[in-house]
This record gives structure tokens, sequence and C-alpha cells, in this order.
């Protein structure tokens, strides 16, 4: 008989981390003999609100908080969470809806950074994790972070479904590179638009942004810059289309160095060598001169691309890319993923 595990995410599919780190995840649950239950936080409204570029909805997270806590009332015995139950309310009310609870708690990015300096707030997550059963981080930064709290902590990367890429797809005509993310990430690209101009007289090519058309109004002079809606139906189709692709963070952001190299993952599972900055994860996914390189000057962008507009260099560092892709797959951490919750939560 399966055994009913509630699934509190922040999103429902429509959020990247959610549907990566949950949804995708629901047969390896299954057959690890759980039946899930996912009962995201906000609804899709907020989001696209919020990728419309119109802000965060105060309404729609106050709505959202009331039916979280109308629901917590009748939690099942064991849980799955995102981060926290009630965001923005102090451990000790959370804690009372917990008692009693088997819970997992899950963190693909440094998300204490957020209440840090909030008074009551400032310590939830470590209590929360110092209370769980197990957590699992999505990368090193997140674990040892962790480990200093909770033993029962495991990295599982935020993964890629390798069926979903295509392993031979035509190219696009022009020479493109890809930028995979979200109209709030994308200052992230606006932040190097030196590097991206110096990529521009290095080499011709076109830069695709898979994320909002609504983005084009922003689009970084004296780049040449398309701009595609993202789905989860398309992405892994346009990516597989292009020749490379960027991952650039500020070195100077703390939420940047604690963010997951999701990007470096698809791009590994669409075969596509790439180019990052050296901050955070990117440093442990990325192989310097076998899967990409790294870059930091405007002048080290440039060059990394000259280098893979050669299309002996490119073919190596796609293939070798495409191999390294298994070890950031669901096909790999399903299984793994599944036992720890069940040895968690028995």
């Amino acid at each position: 008989m399966s055994v009913p595990l509630g699934v509190y995410t922040r999103y429902d599919r429509l959020g990247a981390s959610s549907r990566l780190r949950y949804y995708g995840y629901r047969a390896a649950f299954e057959a690890a003999g759980f039946a899930p239950e996912f009962h995201p936080f906000f609804s899709d409204a907020y989001l696209t609100r919020l990728y419309a570029g119109r802000g965060k909805s105060r309404l729609l997270a106050a709505a959202a908080l009331v039916r979280r806590f109308a629901a917590s009332t009748r939690l099942p015995e064991k849980l799955l969470i995102e981060y926290e139950l009630l965001p923005e309310l102090p451990y000790g009310i959370e804690a009372r809806f917990l008692r009693g609870r088997r819970y997992v708690l899950n963190f693909d990015d440094d998300v204490w950074i957020k209440y840090e300096g909030r008074g009551r707030l400032a310590d939830k997550y470590d209590r929360l994790v110092a209370g769980a059963c197990g957590v699992v981080c999505a990368n090193d930064l997140l674990l040892e972070k962790v480990l200093k709290l909770n033993p029962d902590a495991v990295k599982i990367p935020t993964a890629v479904d390798l069926d979903a890429f295509p392993l031979q797809a035509e190219k696009f005509p022009r020479f493109t590179v890809a930028w995979i993310g979200t109209p709030v990430t994308y200052s992230y690209l606006e932040r190097h638009a030196e590097a991206l101009r110096a990529m521009s007289r290095a080499a011709e090519f076109e830069l695709l942004v898979i994320a909002k058309k609504s983005l084009g109004p922003r689009a970084v002079p004296g780049v040449r810059m398309r701009f595609e809606e993202w789905s989860p139906e398309n992405e892994a189709a346009l990516l597989s289309r292009c020749h490379a692709g960027i991952m650039p963070l500020p070195a100077d952001d703390a939420f940047a160095a604690g963010k997951s190299a999701f990007k470096l993952i698809q791009y590994l599972a669409a075969g596509l060598p790439a180019i990052a900055s050296p901050v955070g994860e990117n440093r442990r996914v990325l192989r310097a001169g076998e899967t990409g390189f790294f870059a930091s000057a405007p002048g080290e962008w440039a060059e990394a691309l000259r280098l893979l507009t050669d299309d002996a260099v490119r073919i190596r560092l796609s293939a070798n890319a495409r191999a390294l892709a298994r070890d950031y797959s669901i096909q790999k951490y399903g299984p793994i993923y599944a036992e720890f919750l069940r040895e968690a939560l028995e």
C-alpha cells in the first residue's frame, strides 16, 4: 500500500524550481512506495504577473498564505517541503503545524539571505533544518551550511530529463549562443553588457534569449539578440538548435553565489559547450577546457567565444558535455532522491 506524501512546493509547474525538483520526480516517488500529493503555495497567476514585469503582488501572496495556513491544519504525517511551509511567518507558528510529523526540506538557493536581519525570522531556516528528518541540497554551498545543523543531508543537483533533449538536432543557420532564464534573472545578463559587446566584436553570433519576448526593449545595445518565449515544451528543442550557451553571474552577489548551475546543466543535456562566470556552483559543474570555458573580464568572454567558433573545438566539447549530462540527470538521481526520502521518513 502506498504511503501518502504531502509535497508542499513554492510554485506549480510554471515555477522552474518546483517543476524540476518535485513534480519531475513523481514517478520515482511512486516507485519507492509513496503516493505524492502536490500543494503549490503560489498560483500560476502570481508568476505570470511577476514574469510580465508587473512586480510581486502582495494581494496574491496574502491569498496564498491564507490558503496554505488553512491547508496546514490537515497535514499528512510525511512531508516534503520546498524551503518552508508558511513563508514570512516565524518558526514558532510553523512548528505548531509540523509537530508530530516527519518532514524533509529541499533547498536549491541560499534563501537564508532573505530573512537576514529580520528579527524573529532571522533564524527560521536554521531551526527548520535542525528539526528535519532529512534535507536535500542542490549544491555544495547549501550542503555545507546544512550539515552544520543536521547530519541527515544529501546533495541532489537540479537535474534534467535527458529523454527530453534530442541527440541530433538541426542547428540554427547563424552561430547562436543561448541564454535561458526568467525576466527576473535577465538582470544578470544586462550586468554583463560589456562582455557581450566584446563577444560581438570578436565573432559574429546571435544571442538567443529564451525567457520572454517582452524583454525585447531591454536588448543590450551593440549585440545581435533574439527573444523567444520560454515554455516547458520548447526549451529543450530551442537549446538543442544552438551552438553554445552562457551563464554569466556577478561575482559580488551573495545570492548568485548560492545559486545552482542549472543553466549549465541544461546546456550539458543539449550538448552545448558553455561559457560561464567562475562563481558558486558554476565552478563545479563546468569543466574548463572539457565542456566549456570560464570568463570574468570582457576580453576573456570574447576569447572563449572565439575558441568555440572553431568547429573542431566545439564538436569535441559538445560530445564531452552530453556525456557528462548523465551525472546531472533525473535518470541518475530519481532512485537516489526516492531512497533518501524513504529512509528519512520511515
